[in-house]
């Protein structure tokens, strides 16, 4: 599902609100913290993790890697290499998450022996796998092989995702009025068609390689190495999300800035363009604001304001940590610097 926003509010909001409520947790009520809030920071925090760790896991990743296309950077088989470079520290920081919050904002219940058995019984009441769904099924797997493999097999991932379109719609899984409904997809297109254009437009223009010039000129003068300024920049273009409410907004307005500046400073472009991108995942969980899935989580009632500010500054950290050192260590092995 290549939105958080999506898998947040279709797929792990019901699931957590069924099990918090079957566990008496309720929202804006005392029992919040029973369950349901531990749930919902947990999967909050972790989601920008799993956004990171696949291209197709988030509509901003596709963009970043076609604005660093715009300024010369160009990431061969894009789908494996994307996976290879986020694997180890994003699978690091998805098992230390739950562990973290688990000390600092524990569960008052610790202990779920009816889960089980009501997953059991819920899967009864929905029956056997449909033909639909198994179609479904096999439409995702073929699409994401293709996005995979597309390069080897010279298919853009546009015929890709087409061919997978077309044979929902020719098997009668989806219709066309189910295309029409999927409102976000149509503002993601026509909000992608403008940050591009305007992006390329300012590269064009010469109002990128201006500004990243006065920038690396600046870091020039503090005699600072590659290795620091990319640590400042990608320090600065994440603190910076405090200000956004929203993560492709953050990527139309920044990151093609930003990536100059990497550039201009010596860092390894793929090593630049690459890390902005996974950053722009990572600092999703900031805020109440800071992306779509945030406004889903905090919406649900579970978590308090200051919690979602406290937890999300910590985890920010953490992750930063985790990515900083097992990351560095292993795109070295990588060969990405």
């Amino acid at each position: 599902m290549p939105s958080t926003t999506a898998r947040a509010g279709g797929v792990f909001l019901p699931i957590i609100k069924s099990l918090s409520l079957s566990a008496g947790s309720k929202p804006g009520h005392p029992s919040a913290r029973k369950l349901g809030s531990y749930l919902i920071q947990s999967q909050f925090q972790s989601a920008g993790n799993s956004s990171a760790l696949f291209l197709t896991a988030a509509a901003q990743n596709l963009l970043c890697l076609k604005l660093a296309e715009e300024l010369g950077v160009i990431v061969t088989s894009p789908w494996l290499t994307w996976f290879k470079a986020a694997s180890l520290p994003a699978v690091v920081c998805l098992l230390a998450t739950p562990l973290i919050l688990y000390k600092l904002y524990p569960p008052e219940m610790k202990d779920t022996p009816d889960a089980p058995a009501l997953a059991a019984k819920k899967l009864e009441q929905m029956g056997p796998v449909t033909r639909n769904e198994w179609v479904m099924v096999g439409t995702m797997l073929l699409a994401v092989s293709l996005w995979v493999f597309g390069e080897a097999l010279g298919m853009a991932s546009v015929v890709a995702a087409m061919i997978g379109l077309s044979i929902l719609l020719l098997l009668g899984v989806l219709d066309w009025d189910d295309c029409l409904s999927e409102k976000s997809a149509w503002d993601t297109l026509a909000w992608f068609a403008v940050l591009v254009g305007m992006a390329g437009q300012l590269t064009n223009l010469g109002i990128v390689t201006w500004m990243s010039d006065s920038v690396a000129k600046s870091l020039q003068s503090l005699s600072l190495s590659w290795p620091v300024a990319f640590g400042v920049l990608q320090a600065s273009y994440f603190l910076i999300h405090y200000l956004f409410a929203s993560q492709t907004g953050h990527v139309g307005a920044l990151f093609s800035a930003f990536l100059a500046m990497h550039l201009a400073a010596g860092v390894p472009g793929v090593l630049a363009a690459l890390a902005l991108a996974y950053n722009t995942n990572l600092f999703g969980a900031l805020t109440h604001y800071s992306s779509g899935q945030a406004a889903v989580y905090y919406g649900a009632g579970y978590v308090d304001l200051p919690d979602i500010f406290k937890i999300g500054f910590i985890i920010a950290l953490v992750n930063a940590i985790i990515w900083g050192v097992v990351g560095a260590l292993w795109w070295k092995f990588l060969g990405l610097y």
